[in-house]
């Protein structure tokens, strides 16, 4: 098969933009032009002429030889509309907006069905790691039990400071905002909020089924303490912030976002720095392990790269589990063994929500426990989080549903 010619419509010249352009000027080979690029600035100075760029949407979206458009802006609801006018007008859309994606992916489906057109978005989810093709075209649905990653690359490039250079946890931020791995409002990483949105799409194309943002519980790094971090150190371990699905026998799966403890045997435990790793789970390959740089222009370039490559071959994503309809549901009712860090006062009060209790221990005014919970008692826990507890899950339950009793006293 041929390659196609490509006329690219770009939005957005920022760090990715620019090295995407450079790259394409590189390699003839793939047939494919960016024709004009959008950009919102007027006033800014960049490295190549005021030719290649309009300050007009429309005259990217008009243009009928623009086959192409490349969405690299970091504004989802703008985003949004931009994707959807391009697949309206038969137009292939490759974006690296996980946040556009996540929010509007049962409205996305349905303009690339309804007007027969490809969205690609690779580079939305571990940057330059291939997950979501893999996901999509490798692994059945029956097949699949788990998928767990490292899938943001400024929390792990920050806890990894904190680990190896005893930094705090306000210096490896700040250093991570000067590299520019971490925005100079951090909160949509530090939260968990990116990781969440990434999980929601690689649980779409990994189970097949379509959840909500909000449908997936997510804590973040930003309530970390000395504690927790003494604790790791003094049994071997590091803190990671980990995506993680699994799925039950009857269909239950279960998505969050969560701190997790990882030992030395765990293949997360070297993923350091600016890297994602994502470990898969099969019924009868056992393992697979993925590994690559999750943050930095030139990984989410690389990706945002393969896609337009993929699009000369006419490729699409063809989410055949999605279509498959099968009996998946969103499961509440599991186990999760953590730690829970809270204030001395609390610990009588927070045992009540445990289902057991393995360890204990407070001092003159701070504590932790370690024992298992269920997924809806640490979200009643969390929901009322003022900054004085944290949770690092130690392991996932899955074997079976989990039943607890619910203090009748709220936190």
């Amino acid at each position: 098969m041929s390659r196609k010619q490509l006329n690219i419509g770009l939005f957005g010249f920022g760090c990715v933009g620019h090295g995407l352009y450079e790259v394409l000027q590189k390699t003839p080979a793939l047939r494919a032009t960016i024709k004009n690029i959008c950009v919102k600035d007027k006033n800014k100075e960049r490295e190549i002429g005021p030719e290649h760029f309009t300050f007009d949407k429309n005259d990217i979206l008009n243009d009928e030889s623009i086959n192409v458009i490349v969405e690299l802006i970091d504004d989802a609801d703008a985003a949004f509309e931009i994707v959807s006018a391009a697949l309206k007008k038969g137009k292939a859309v490759v974006s690296a907006n996980k946040k556009m994606v996540a929010e509007h992916f049962t409205e996305l489906l349905k303009l690339q069905k309804e007007y027969n057109v490809p969205l690609l978005y690779e580079a939305a989810a571990c940057a330059s790691m291939p997950i979501i093709r893999n996901l999509e075209e490798y692994y059945d649905n029956d097949l699949l039990e788990s998928i767990e990653g490292i899938v943001n690359g400024s929390t792990n490039y920050i806890l990894t400071k904190t680990f190896e250079e005893n930094l705090s946890y306000d210096e490896a931020l700040k250093q991570a905002q000067d590299k520019g791995f971490a925005e100079s409002n951090p909160i949509l990483d530090t939260g968990g909020f990116d990781a969440k949105y990434k999980l929601q799409i690689l649980v779409a194309h990994a189970f097949g089924y379509i959840a909500k943002p909000n449908d997936i519980f997510n804590i973040g790094i930003d309530n970390i303490g000395e504690l927790e971090l003494k604790y790791a150190r003094e049994k071997g371990l590091k803190i990671k912030l980990v995506a993680k699905a699994f799925k039950r026998e009857d269909g239950g799966l279960t998505a969050l976002v969560i701190p997790k403890f990882v030992s030395p045997e765990d293949r997360l435990y070297n993923v350091d720095d600016v890297f994602n790793g994502v470990i898969t789970k099969t019924g009868f390959a056992d393992t697979h392990f993925f590994v690559g740089k999750g943050a930095g222009a030139y990984p989410t370039a690389s990706a945002v790269l393969s896609d337009i490559s993929a699009l000369s071959y006419d490729y699409r994503y063809e989410y055949k589990k999605i279509y498959r309809e099968e009996n998946v549901f969103l499961a509440g009712d599991v186990a999760l063994k953590v730690l829970l860090r809270h204030k001395k006062e609390d610990a009588e009060n927070f045992k009540l929500y445990f289902n057991d209790i393995e360890e204990a221990y407070t001092n003159h005014d701070t504590g932790y426990l370690t024992g298992t919970i269920t997924l809806e008692n640490l979200k009643t826990l969390q929901s009322q989080n003022g900054g004085d507890r944290s949770f690092i899950l130690i392991q996932a339950v899955t074997e079976k549903k989990a039943e607890a009793t619910i203090p009748l006293e709220v936190v």
